[in-house]
């Protein structure tokens, strides 16, 4: 494999307003010097928590804004820095939102919506290419002329997913893209996600907070703590060997069906309740 994005010494700082006349302006930083590779065909995470500079890192894998130095290609584009060749990008690259109902046009059927980024890139296209795609994430075509409001939450990300896939991209970025949805349909939108990926050969970014998702649908995660690359490394290894006390926090902090249990039981002690015969015996 070869790889698809490469990052050297990327850092993004933001200037803060000046305190007073004579004072030197502040900063604060995004991200610090970060280095790292995605491979083609790779399911590659981002994980940290709020704050720890994945929306920062994410908005320049996309081109959506340009280091303070280093640099980052994406697909063979230098996106260093802002200039016509970012339109290029879109080819290459599209995203997956956290929110789907704040990222479709609630004005817009969803035939349109998913036909978006063909007219934006001026792709031809035809009603049954649309139906095809919606018929991919799991949405009926007779769904094609309704509004997004007459949709689930699972059912709004399927198209946000499709409206992904039209312009057929090399990599998609998922941001957060099951932290919005109930718990009952976050693993049916994960495994919809693996299948695609898998079957169209794409190459996965995906940015989360939750170790437990990323475990799931991930080779390959890198962690982020204040902006700065904490460790990087095989998920399974990662998971079952943490190198940094901040992975390892994440790692503990993962929900269990052990710990909720413990979680239960402390409660009852707690309250003074006894726990019931059926449990003393399970």
């Amino acid at each position: 494999m070869s790889a698809i994005i490469t990052a050297t010494g990327l850092t993004r700082t933001y200037p803060l307003p000046r305190q007073s006349l004579f004072a030197e302006p502040g900063v604060v930083t995004g991200i610090d010097d970060l280095s790292f590779e995605v491979q083609a065909g790779e399911r590659f995470a981002i994980v940290g928590e709020s704050g720890s500079g994945k929306s920062t890192l994410l908005r320049i894998i996309a081109g959506l804004d340009a280091p303070t130095s280093g640099q980052i290609t994406v697909g063979g584009i230098d996106v260093s820095r802002p200039g016509k060749h970012i339109k290029a990008l879109r080819a290459e690259l599209q995203m997956v939102f956290q929110d789907p109902m704040s990222s479709l046009d609630p004005h817009m059927k969803v035939r349109d919506i998913v036909a978006e980024p063909l007219v934006a890139q001026k792709i031809p296209y035809t009603a049954d290419d649309i139906d095809k795609l919606l018929r991919d994430v799991g949405i009926s075509s007779d769904g094609a002329d309704r509004y997004p409001h007459q949709f689930s939450g699972g059912q709004r990300q399927r198209i946000s997913i499709a409206r992904a896939l039209a312009p057929q991209p090399k990599i998609l970025i998922a941001d957060e893209p099951v932290s919005a949805l109930d718990v009952s349909v976050r693993a049916q939108v994960l495994n919809l996600i693996t299948d695609l990926v898998r079957t169209r050969d794409l190459t996965l970014v995906f940015v989360s907070h939750d170790l437990s998702v990323v475990r799931h649908l991930c080779e390959r995660v890198a962690v982020l703590k204040d902006g700065r690359l904490v460790e990087i490394g095989p998920t399974e290894q990662v998971y079952a060997e943490p190198q940094s006390d901040y992975t390892r926090r994440l790692v503990a902090a993962i929900p269990t069906i052990g710990k909720a249990l413990a979680g239960a039981e402390t409660s009852d002690l707690l309250l003074g309740n006894e726990p019931e015969e059926a449990d003393a015996q399970a």
